[in-house]
């Protein structure tokens, strides 16, 4: 009999099921013979359903091209991605450790800036960012939480380390999603998941729930929640509108509501004014508030800023935040640890080299064709070079463009991202993947059980975003018992 196995290739990259020798990991053993077992055709029959499934529910992002803003059915492929829970625990102790430090760090910058006094960071680094608001200055959030939603992105380096790439603290997305892709798992493999031990990913809006509660006003004992999106055309509207409808809030535009004379935020209904407490806010900063930031803004509420610094409403995240949302002020977070929590970083961050250092900027000239080459504010993969793949013009360019703007460069090395079994066609082969966990802070901290792998659908690719061809497996955190 041939094994559904014995034409997969693994690369020089960790793969996440699979040894060098093909053969199984300890925790992808029983996932590897089930799917053997199913053979190529079940398999092709459970992709269909899962296809179908996505329709059904309705699970879409909108991409944005020249020809407008189209709607497409969730990237999704069925092979799940399995992590050992006994790896997991050190993983997510990180995350939370990431994150309290962050949290310092941007309540620090907003107050005392002991961090650049003590000359851990430069001061221009934080003059020159746009995400440092001059308006929130002096502001502190309850339990000193400015990100209390965070999403961290983790890559495996070929000696099978999880590294943190990134950390998302602005308005991190995907999670309904990583949600969403478990449902639909359990339609295609129900009787496996009965089978294994993989932890729920299905709490989180109850985490969310209670995380938003924390952190309303003290006054508030009885706090009204909304979440408030930038409306239908939002790439991420599916999102907002499911976790809405998870955590009982009401979904609102900005027009919905209103900052009276009291610098208090209340809400348009059919029965009247009613006061919000706290507001899980989509929009970015910029476009929060007409009366502060962009003039020109139809998605805010005129007066928002001011009823938040009245202490009146929380919002969450908390405007400012972004400030450490910065690939060059991610160099600095294990120092962050280190000096805020007087710890070691747990998970360490990818090799990084600041183009604002004359040094590090030569090095970074002298060898783009090796290196990826990020700015500091761009998400979703845009705007970057990936050295191993351009041209020789387009490093030629892109050298001209750090030259002339230096501080809003970074850049790190090629890592070979692991890889997992994904199905193409009618067989398997390995893709490239990412991990984002999603992290809170209010009260207390949670990480979720895994969180939203992203693959790169395309062979060899290493860009993993759903805007720019990537998809997106389950995770599952398993018990082992072993």
């Amino acid at each position: 009999m041939v094994s559904l196995w014995d034409d997969y290739s693994t690369t020089n990259a960790y793969d996440e099921m699979r040894h060098s020798a093909n053969q199984a990991r300890p925790s992808s053993q029983r996932l590897s013979g089930y799917l053997d077992n199913l053979g190529r055709t079940a398999l092709e029959v459970r992709k269909t359903a899962a296809e179908h499934a996505i329709m059904e529910m309705g699970i879409t992002f909108t991409v944005y091209n020249e020809e407008g803003n189209i709607d497409r059915a969730w990237p999704f492929d069925i092979i799940p991605r399995i992590i050992d829970n006994k790896e997991w625990v050190g993983v997510e102790i990180g995350l939370k450790q990431r994150l309290k430090a962050l949290n310092c760090f941007i309540d620090d910058m907003y107050n005392e800036q002991l961090f650049i006094k003590e000359n851990l960071i430069p001061a221009y680094i934080i003059k020159s960012s746009k995400n440092f608001l001059q308006e929130c200055i002096g502001m502190r959030p309850r339990f000193g939480a400015w990100a209390n939603i965070c999403g961290s992105d983790l890559i495996r380096d070929k000696d099978g380390t999880f590294y943190v790439l990134e950390d998302n603290l602005r308005v991190p997305s995907g999670v309904s999603y990583m949600i969403e892709n478990r449902v639909i798992t359990k339609k295609v493999f129900p009787e496996l998941l009965q089978d294994l031990d993989v932890l729920p990913v299905d709490d989180y809006p109850a985490h969310l729930f209670e995380m938003l509660l924390s952190v309303a006003p003290a006054h508030r004992e009885t706090p009204r929640l909304v979440v408030l999106t930038p409306g239908i055309y939002n790439s991420a509207y599916f999102e907002h509108a499911f976790l809405a409808q998870q955590i009982g809030a009401e979904l609102v535009e900005g027009d919905d509501l209103i900052v009276l004379d009291n610098d208090c935020v209340y809400m348009r209904t059919i029965d009247g004014m009613e006061r919000v407490d706290v507001i899980y806010r989509r929009i970015d900063d910029q476009f929060l508030d007409p009366e502060v930031f962009r003039k020109d803004s139809v998605l805010g509420v005129k007066g928002l800023i001011r009823a938040w610094k009245a202490g009146n409403v929380s919002l969450v995240n908390a405007p400012g935040a972004g400030v450490a949302d910065d690939k060059v002020v991610y160099a600095y977070v294990p120092e962050m640890i280190r000096y805020y929590l007087n710890e070691e970083p747990i998970l360490p961050n990818v090799p990084t080299y600041l183009c604002s250092e004359p040094e590090q900027l030569n090095y970074v000239l002298k060898h783009m064709e090796e290196l990826v080459v990020k700015p500091a504010n761009e998400s979703g993969g845009y705007g970057m070079l990936i050295g191993p793949h351009a041209t020789q013009e387009q490093i030629a360019e892109f050298r001209q463009i750090v030259k002339a703007h230096p501080r809003n460069y970074i850049a790190q090395p090629t890592l070979a991202l692991s890889t997992c079994p994904t199905l193409c066609d009618d067989h398997l082969e390995p893709r490239h993947i990412d991990l984002r966990p999603f992290i809170l802070q209010g009260e207390s901290s949670y990480v979720t059980a895994g969180g939203l792998t992203r693959v790169a659908m395309k062979k060899g690719s290493l860009v993993v975003n759903s805007s720019q061809g990537g998809g997106s497996k389950d995770t599952w955190v398993i018990n082992t018992g072993k």
